[in-house]
């Protein structure tokens, strides 16, 4: 049986929205269309994927485990489309995701100098769309911050580096030389707990104790340090990052009790290897001159 990619996007809204009106809205069609599209996949893959009453729409246990799939599954198709159209116009890219904090210059025009007719192309990617960008097909290589889900990739370990805590200037930890995770048991945590790990304890602490939880979740690192700036809390970020950013209202200090920040080369294996394999070489090579 093949899936039709366009009843599962149907699926991932109405899954993400557990809305059929509000899905409907976002997919610019009728509600009763997309409640027979809906209706043929479950026939189609002889399973029920939502269950509909008076308290709402909701997923069971085999829509559950459509959605954790349907992601790769359509980012693969995306991915492909991509890869059709660059070889239809004929132009030879190679693109490589970074994140922010990181420099990418050296590992880029070295291979860039070893193909005169490849054109490498550079992607500036955040905490929520580093792994996306892989499977979707806008980066054929990305420099990753551990943890992510790695699930479809390969990796290649790069570096750690210290991780730190972005407080505000006047904050009472700011010019330590070093503190604990548990120091900051009374503040808010600007950013997702997945990107913090060793967070969660700590807010399970605070959380015991009746300490309000995390508040407003930034989407970058410009929107971390200002509502770290304005005093809403403090953020968690590699020290090469806090560097890069530095500003006079905000310090950090670094944390001692949490792993460092890992930094690996991923990608999804392609028929582009041998420059993922080169480009890798490159990049290794150039944090062992920087050493």
């Amino acid at each position: 049986m093949d899936l039709d990619l366009r009843k599962v996007r149907y699926f991932v809204a109405v899954a993400e929205e557990l809305n059929f009106g509000r899905a409907a809205e976002r997919l610019h069609i009728a509600q009763p269309v997309l409640s027979r599209q809906i209706r043929a996949l479950e026939n189609e893959l002889h399973a029920q994927l939502f269950v509909r009453d008076s308290s709402g729409t909701q997923l069971t246990r085999a829509g559950a485990q459509l959605l954790a799939d349907a992601s790769l599954l359509l980012a693969g198709a995306d991915a492909a489309r991509r890869r059709v159209a660059r070889a239809a116009r004929a132009i030879s890219t190679f693109t490589v995701g970074f994140m922010p904090g990181l420099t990418v210059t050296e590992p880029v025009l070295a291979l860039g100098a070893a193909h005169p007719d490849l054109t490498v192309e550079v992607l500036r990617t955040t905490w929520t769309n580093q792994v996306t960008v892989l499977h979707d097909g806008r980066a054929d290589i990305g420099y990753i911050r551990m943890p992510v889900d790695l699930t479809g990739l390969q990796t290649s370990a790069l570096f750690s580096e210290p991780r730190v805590a972005m407080v505000p200037a006047a904050h009472r930890l700011a010019g330590k030389e070093a503190i604990s995770l548990h120091d900051l048991a009374d503040e808010h945590l600007l950013q997702h707990p997945d990107a913090v790990p060793e967070w969660r304890s700590v807010a399970k602490e605070m959380h015991d104790r009746q300490r309000p939880a995390a508040i407003t979740q930034a989407r970058s690192v410009e929107e971390k340090l200002e509502h770290v700036a304005a005093g809403r809390g403090f953020s968690v970020l590699p020290e090469s990052t806090a560097t890069y950013y530095q500003r006079p209202d905000v310090a950090w200090t670094p944390i001692t009790d949490i792993p460092p920040s890992e930094v690996r080369l991923a990608w999804v294996a392609t028929p582009r290897t041998s420059l993922i394999a080169e480009f890798v070489e490159l990049a290794q090579a150039a944090v062992r001159d920087a050493e």
